[in-house]
């Protein structure tokens, strides 16, 4: 039975770590809650006494009732606290208001609301909270990243690290596998695709090379030689208009429904301004901003249909008007289905 106050704060702030609801795979074990409780532990001398220190707490706490091993007979035990009544221990939920205001301090300031979520829910985040209790849920369709075999992308940036050259297999879109030796130059993430530059053989021509097409990789036993005039800029601005290049542009649109009052709440960027619409339009307001030319801006406009009408500039509104009309004749037409 703990006594002393530095004991039972301890087991408190131990206690905090496990989460009450959680799948086994995701209950801590011993030796992930020694390591969020080092301080905690750290006048045990060797890593054997703190280990023997941390059993006995989690011991002290399953003969309480308070947690309970999810895998009995495993090794190693992994545990779920039992108790819903956390809210009422002055020591748990200090705790976890400090592990908050830690999340907070680290995430939000850049405004990654995505990263907040994530970490506090993680089951040993110390906010106590879960699935049952915090729900996101996206407006935005992410693609999954393609997959690369084990091992490609780590021999890709030890051969870019070391400028050295790489041995691939390489399977083409045509299904064509070939087996050349390539010279790394450098890597490009485009959406959720990932890509390398890079000359073949004895060839100058710098091509790109997509990571989930490699179907074998090793580095090479030679240098790898430098493009004489490439630069990653130029091939990013040269690349895929889908993808853009980074700049910035001017929009000005006109919103109305729900889009005019998601603008209103939800910046499209730092400098977005609003005016009122006349009160004779079709549309409620006048928005002006500045973001990134990207495909994400073209379909996230797409997406909001009707509710939308891109005035400036030109070069996109004529780009939406062609989309929409081409979207048009399609749904126009008479389906077999």
């Amino acid at each position: 039975m703990a006594v002393s106050k530095d004991r039972i704060d301890r087991l408190a702030r131990l206690e905090a770590l496990i989460p009450r609801h959680a799948p086994v795979e995701d209950c801590p074990d011993p030796g992930r809650l020694g390591e969020r409780m080092g301080k905690h532990y750290a006048h045990h001398t060797g890593p054997a006494a703190r280990r023997r220190a941390i059993q006995r707490d989690l011991e002290e706490l399953v003969a309480d009732a308070r947690i309970e091993p999810v895998n009995p007979g495993g090794k190693p035990l992994r545990y779920r606290r039992l108790r819903d009544d956390t809210a009422g221990d002055p020591y748990l939920w200090d705790y976890a208001r400090r592990s908050i205001e830690n999340i907070l301090a680290a995430e939000l300031p850049a405004g990654q609301l995505d990263a907040v979520w994530q970490r506090m829910l993680e089951p040993d985040s110390g906010t106590g909270l879960d699935g049952s209790r915090l729900r996101i849920l996206s407006d935005s369709q992410r693609l999954q990243p393609a997959a690369i075999r084990d091992g490609v992308l780590a021999d890709v940036l030890e051969a870019l690290t070391r400028a050295q050259t790489l041995v691939i297999g390489y399977r083409d879109a045509a299904d064509k596998l070939t087996r050349p030796v390539i010279h790394p130059q450098a890597l490009l993430q485009r959406g959720p695709r990932v890509y390398l530059f890079a000359m073949k053989n004895d060839e100058t021509l710098v091509r790109m090379y997509a990571l989930h097409r490699i179907t074998s990789s090793a580095l090479g036993s030679e240098p790898a030689r430098q493009a004489a005039d490439f630069a990653l800029d130029r091939e990013i601005h040269n690349g895929n208009a889908d993808f853009g290049d980074g700049t910035l542009i001017g929009v000005v649109l006109r919103a109305r429904g729900y889009v005019a009052s998601l603008l209103r709440e939800c910046r499209l960027s730092a400098d977005q301004r609003i005016e009122d619409e006349d009160e004779d339009s079709d549309f409620e307001l006048r928005v002006t901003a500045t973001v990134p030319a990207t495909g994400q801006l073209l379909r996230w406009l797409l997406g909001c249909g009707d509710k939308v009408q891109v005035i400036e500039p030109v070069e996109l509104r004529t780009v939406m008007a062609a989309q929409t009309a081409k979207a048009a004749r399609l749904y126009a037409q008479r389906s077999d289905g």
